[in-house]
């Protein structure tokens, strides 16, 4: 039987005072993430994994959080290309920072994180300015 790998994480909007912002950002978001290939046709992000809550005071105060969980088949040997393909989707949304949490059967955990430079992404910048962050847990998982 193959291994298999936990991914999961949060993307994190900025806050902000003004409701027509937090509106656009948010409606963007939802969009894109509407967008992205569903059911078996997804080879690293689908639109199942993603999830966010949509009413003020039912789990979203001023910052959205879009909240991801998949498992796969030995992810961990073509990550380079998950990430590519999380960092495309990242260009597309509005956000501050992101992490995601990766856990394996062989490698252990890790956690990498990627924050805005400038302290929040538009999809209008384009290319993704961003400090990123790797960390990995010690120890062996079972």
């Amino acid at each position: 039987m193959e291994s298999e790998s936990i991914v999961y994480g949060c993307i994190r909007d900025w806050p902000s005072d003004n409701p027509d912002q937090r509106i656009l950002r948010r409606e963007t978001n939802h969009r894109i993430l509407a967008s992205l290939p569903g059911g078996e046709a997804w080879p690293f992000l689908g639109r199942e994994m993603f999830s966010f809550c949509d009413l003020p005071g039912a789990g979203l105060y001023r910052t959205q959080v879009i909240h991801f969980g998949a498992s796969y088949q030995t992810v961990e040997y073509e990550w380079k290309l998950w990430v590519q393909e999380f960092e495309a989707l990242l260009k597309q949304l509005y956000w501050a920072s992101a992490v995601v949490h990766l856990e394996t059967e062989l490698n252990g955990s890790h956690i990498f994180r990627w924050e805005s430079e400038s302290g929040f992404h538009s999809p209008r910048e384009g290319d993704l300015r961003v400090r990123c962050a790797w960390e990995r847990e010690s120890g062996v998982h079972v």
